[in-house]
């Protein structure tokens, strides 16, 4: 906190910061989704206007811009707990039957659809910053861009699925089933980029960390889900369910980072599989969803926007943003597209599986977030992933549309 200001003062500066966030965030969000973009990027707009316009930075006498102060932490707090909880509740989200069912090519899809984009994005960024070799600070920013580009968001796609009537098809199953496990398999290498570009043990160090990781959590998750299962047969729909289960992933999220060096956002995340298979997941999911569209998550997107630096904004990174989202929007093509073929699909399905997987949404600006607060991203590069999900977002449900016409 700002130690310059009395507590009241500090208590009163929060409360007003905290109260224009959730206005006008929640105000652009509604308005993005009316124009047909995710509610995401308005509440990220939300941010950048509390940042740059002139009324809010000069509204205070005691601080040059009262809702954006780098000292203020609590806004920093606040969204981070928003990140856990958006990656606790697409952990619950996850039908994990279906994706132990969804067989070899969703699997195949999903691991081509990660390492296409991480492999070019990497070279793309290379091309642009340069390399100082394997292994050096230069080379694993390169390949932050790269993780950043394998994260994909299902949530469009889906509801485009759902309007055109193809959810149940195998394309669609295959698309969502892939999507899922693209989301599990980022997790891992947004995990292992970090931990060995802070220089944790190395790379068989980190390696090892996150392999005892995951052995530790499948062993806790097993002890914790049927803790669970036996207390939820017995107080079903108990508003007391989801309150342990969100103390369960804040502790997973802790764990993860003190003890593993793995990303919290990672425990969170396996937190929320735990307790997938619940017969109440649903209603934990709602409950926790209710937390984080209130408050947590619209601080948190717009926080992306307050943290956003438009001042080093230039042609090279101009250029550079262009790059990025045709990069962006092609590796997934190219990734899951192509392997799709190999896998006995038609040209068609093919385009249709990789048009699918292209949407970028709040798991890529989480990844970034990370990213930043590493030292592995500039706060400038923000504007590159926010123009790559809205354009992927207002792309894709029109691509798919024309994939999936039928012939008359």
């Amino acid at each position: 906190m700002n130690s310059a200001l009395p507590n009241t003062e500090i208590i009163l500066h929060i409360l007003f910061s905290v109260g224009i966030i959730l206005l006008l965030a929640k105000y652009l969000g509604v308005l993005a989704k009316k124009i047909g973009i995710p509610q995401v990027a308005g509440m990220i707009v939300a941010g950048l206007l509390l940042r740059f316009l002139p009324f809010f930075r000069n509204f205070g006498k005691t601080d040059p811009n009262v809702v954006y102060n780098e000292a203020n932490q609590f806004i920093s707090y606040m969204s981070e707990i928003g990140v856990i909880l958006i990656m606790f509740s697409a952990g619950l989200g996850t039908n994990l039957k279906s994706l132990v069912k969804s067989g070899i090519k969703s699997t195949v899809i999903a691991c081509s659809g990660v390492f296409v984009p991480l492999i070019m994005g990497t070279i793309m960024a290379m091309f642009f910053f340069g390399s100082d070799g394997w292994g050096s600070q230069s080379f694993f920013k390169c390949v932050f861009i790269g993780t950043i580009l394998t994260a994909t968001s299902v949530s469009i796609t889906v509801a485009v699925l759902k309007e055109l009537g193809k959810i149940k098809s195998d394309i669609g199953q295959a698309i969502v089933s892939a999507a899922i496990i693209d989301d599990v398999i980022g997790i891992i290498v947004l995990t292992i980029v970090l931990g060995v570009s802070s220089g944790k043990g190395g790379y068989l160090g980190i390696i090892l960390k996150t392999l005892a990781f995951f052995a530790c959590a499948i062993v806790a998750g097993f002890i914790v889900y049927r803790l669970f299962r036996w207390y939820d047969k017995r107080h079903p729909h108990s508003r007391r369910i989801p309150i342990y289960a969100l103390g369960i992933a804040l502790i997973f999220a802790y764990c993860a980072e003190h003890f593993f060096g793995i990303a919290d956002i990672t425990g969170a995340y396996i937190a929320g599989i735990v307790f997938c298979s619940l017969s109440d997941a649903s209603y934990m999911e709602s409950k926790i969803d209710i937390n984080a569209y209130m408050i947590f998550s619209p601080i948190f997107f717009a926080s992306i926007g307050l943290k956003t630096d438009l001042s080093g904004m230039n042609m090279s990174l101009l250029w550079f943003s262009i790059a990025f989202v045709i990069v962006g929007c092609l590796s997934k093509i190219i990734g899951c597209g192509g392997i799709s073929k190999l896998l006995g699909y038609n040209w068609k399905e093919c385009l249709q599986i990789g048009e699918g997987m292209m949407v970028r949404g709040e798991v890529a600006l989480i990844v970034a977030t990370k990213g930043l607060n590493e030292g592995l991203v500039d706060s400038k590069y923000f504007t590159s992933v926010i123009l790559l999900i809205i354009v992927s977002s207002m792309t894709v449900p029109v691509l798919l549309k024309k994939a999936f016409a039928e012939k008359k």
